[in-house]
C-alpha cells in the first residue's frame, strides 16, 4: 500500500503511522444526496494530502472492462 498508494512526502510513513493518522483519527461522513464528504481534524492530515492518498486509492481499482 504505501508504494502503490502514498505520495512521496509520506511514503517514509510506517505502516503504524498510517495507521494512526488515516484510520483511527475521528471523523465524520456527511451524505448530501450523491455527495458524500469526510470531516477530518485538520492536526491529523492535511486536506489535500487527504485528497492525494484517495485519488491514488481510487486508481487502484479496476477499470470496468468495455462490453
Amino acid at each position: 500500500m504505501r508504494i502503490l498508494a502514498l505520495p512521496e512526502e509520506v511514503a517514509h510513513w510506517s505502516l503504524t503511522t498510517l495507521r494512526e493518522k488515516l484510520v483511527k483519527v475521528g471523523a465524520k461522513v456527511v451524505r448530501h444526496g450523491r455527495c458524500v464528504t469526510f470531516q477530518l481534524a485538520e492536526v491529523a492530515v492535511s486536506k489535500s494530502l487527504f485528497q492525494k492518498i484517495s485519488a491514488l486509492i481510487d486508481d487502484l481499482r479496476r477499470s470496468p472492462v468495455p462490453a
